[in-house]
C-alpha cells in the first residue's frame, strides 16, 4: 500500500541553506497543487467510486471510469479558468441541490402520515 512506502520530505533550514528559500517555496507550491488535484479528483470527480457488477475482468470499465474522472477534472479546471465559478467544491454542492430539492418535494406529497403528530398532554 502507499501508506507503507518510503516518503521524502523537504525542509527549509535558513542557517544550513541547502537551497534558496525561493526554491523551497516553488517546490512547496508544486506539492500543494498536487495535493489539491488528488483531493478534487477524489471528492468531486469520485475517481474511487467504481463498482463492478460482474465477475468478468473489469479492466476496461475501470480504465473507462478513471479516464472519465480525469476528463471531468480537466473540464472543471477549464470552467474555473473561464471563471464560470470560483470554487469547484461550491459548484459540486450546487449541482444537484435543485434536483434533490425537487425529488424531496415530490416524494413528500401525500406522506403527511409520516410526520409526527403532536397532541396536548393528557392528565388522567
Amino acid at each position: 500500500m502507499l501508506k507503507d512506502q518510503r516518503r521524502h520530505y523537504m525542509v527549509y533550514l535558513p542557517e544550513e541553506v541547502p537551497f534558496e528559500r525561493n526554491d523551497f517555496t516553488q517546490i512547496h507550491d508544486q506539492h500543494w497543487q498536487i495535493e489539491q488535484y488528488h483531493r478534487a479528483i477524489k471528492q468531486v470527480c469520485h475517481i474511487e467510486h467504481f463498482q463492478a457488477r460482474s465477475e468478468r475482468p473489469v479492466e476496461r470499465p475501470v480504465r473507462n471510469h478513471i479516464l472519465a474522472a480525469i476528463l471531468a477534472f480537466v473540464y472543471l479546471q477549464k470552467m474555473q479558468v473561464a471563471q464560470a465559478f470560483t470554487d469547484i467544491y461550491q459548484h459540486h454542492r450546487e449541482l444537484f441541490k435543485e434536483t434533490v430539492g425537487a425529488f424531496v418535494e415530490s416524494f413528500a406529497k401525500g406522506k403527511d402520515h409520516l410526520l409526527p403528530k403532536f397532541t396536548g398532554a393528557l392528565n388522567a
